[in-house]
């Protein structure tokens, strides 16, 4: 008996034969094909009946009458065995990728390393070569859009363009093409189609905005709602409200000329009108005239003006700086905006570097290169009267950093070059040219200093000896 309540837990009169026996296997492994390498368990179940004895068990009864009954009973022990196995295993798994190389027409592109394109090409009729044109697209900046296009128009040209009648054309043809049919059609004060409705607020955040208040005082409540409009416009001027007011009434609060008649708190936020000034006349320097007296070396010749004439030929300018070096009166030159080159700028360089008398010479808003600039300011060595020189906005915006420090090195060892008109990228290159200038002027200060002191000294000793 204990036997049984062993295996089943309860007792013999419980404990039934069953006639299918639930044998049960399950074996689960799962593998990753990234992992290298996982525990699984395996859990197996078995389930064994053993055939047992029969027993009978006789039980005496009296009945109603008096009698002794006598029941027997058969009892069949049959034993069950269970079996639980656990097995932990290692399971590895690896996985491997083949890169499969490139392939062209079967081939691999390795292959073709040693085909001659160009015979391969010269095999080709026009036709095909042609449809091979369609098919590629170089990919080179340099060549026109037409010849990049594979579209191509087969249809003859049907002569020069005409842009009104062709404006013509595509007019009427936009009036006589219908529209398209609409869906709903339209009725004025109807919405077609689903109207928007904004989402609904969260009501924290209405809260929030509610609960938001600024408490001034009474002092400031009271000067803000009994100011005037001229008042608040001013106040707006100085916390810098700009969207609240024009530049005329900014301007005004500023320089406190009072508000512009008209203009009040709800003043049309617009810029101020330009204000036309008019053309520069032209330069009407006479070129011819002006190159003959510095041929002449007139001495009345001192500031020569060709400013924004470009009709002046190259040979006109050869023949201006062939007379340079011997003219000993012209101190200030201007050649802005008359197109020099570099051939006529080279010229212009072996013409400083004999001069006398230059002091100023301006060649900006030109086509000179910087390696040419560079020149023209080693010529400025040479020529120890030119105190100011100006060259920039030329073709090239950007000198570069190799010809900003040859210009830098050259200025360096200038010693009487006051002031350059050169925009300088790098900051390096920037004030080393500041600093040597700065010297240059406080040099060229301190003897003007000390000549002037020579001469009242030197008066002073006069006036002196005349007394005695």
């Amino acid at each position: 008996m204990s036997d049984i309540e062993d295996v089943f837990g309860g007792s013999a009169e419980e404990a039934k034969p069953k006639p299918d026996a639930d044998v049960d296997a399950a074996a689960e492994a799962n593998a990753n094909a990234d992992a290298e390498s996982k525990s699984s368990v395996v859990t197996e179940r078995t389930e064994e009946v053993i055939p047992g004895e029969t027993e009978k068990m006789i039980t005496e009864t009296i009945d109603e009458d008096g009698d002794v009954v006598e029941e027997t009973t058969e009892v069949t022990r049959k034993t069950v065995k269970r079996t639980m196995k656990i097995t932990e295993t290692s399971a590895t798994t690896k996985t491997t990728t083949l890169t499969t190389p490139a392939k062209l027409y079967g081939k691999d592109l390795s292959e073709y390393d040693d085909v001659d394109v160009e015979s391969l090409l010269a095999q080709l009729s026009p036709e095909e070569i042609t449809i091979l044109a369609k098919e590629v697209d170089p990919d080179d900046n340099f060549l026109p859009p037409d010849q990049r296009c594979s579209y191509e128009c087969s249809k003859d040209a049907t002569g020069p363009l005409n842009r009104k009648q062709l404006i013509e054309h595509i007019n009427k043809q936009a009036i006589e093409t219908p529209d398209e049919p609409e869906f709903e059609p339209y009725v004025q004060g109807k919405v077609r189609g689903k109207k928007w409705v904004p989402p609904p607020r969260d009501a924290r955040e209405i809260e929030a905005e509610e609960q938001i208040a600024i408490d001034m005082g009474d002092e400031y409540e009271h000067a803000l709602n009994d100011a005037t409009q001229e008042e608040i416009i001013d106040l707006a001027a100085i916390l810098g409200f700009h969207s609240m007011m024009n530049q005329d009434q900014y301007h005004a609060s500023l320089l406190n000329k009072g508000q512009p008649v008209g203009m009040g708190w709800d003043g049309i936020t617009k810029s101020t009108q330009q204000k036309l000034f008019p053309m520069d006349p032209p330069n009407a320097t006479d070129v011819e005239e002006s190159i003959k007296r510095v041929k002449d070396d007139d001495s009345k010749l001192v500031d020569l003006n060709f400013n924004n004439i470009k009709n002046i030929s190259d040979e006109k300018l050869e023949q201006l700086f062939a007379a340079l070096p011997q003219n000993e009166h012209l101190e200030v030159l201007s050649l802005t905006n008359v197109g020099l080159t570099d051939k006529t700028a080279l010229l212009l360089a072996e013409a400083i570097e004999k001069s006398k008398t230059l002091r100023v010479l301006n060649v900006e808003t030109n086509f000179i290169s910087p390696p040419v600039i560079v020149k023209l300011v080693q010529a400025l060595l040479k020529c120890h009267t030119i105190e100011e020189f100006r060259a920039s906005n030329q073709r090239s915006a950007v000198l570069g950093n190799k010809i900003e420090m040859e210009i830098t090195d050259l200025v360096e060892k200038n010693p009487s070059l006051l002031r350059l008109g050169l925009h300088l990228e790098f900051n390096d290159a920037r004030h080393r040219v500041a600093a040597h200038l700065q010297r240059n002027i406080d040099r060229i200060r301190k003897d003007l200093e000390l000549r002037l002191q020579f001469r009242f000294f030197n008066n002073l000793h006069r006036k002196s000896t005349r007394i005695q």
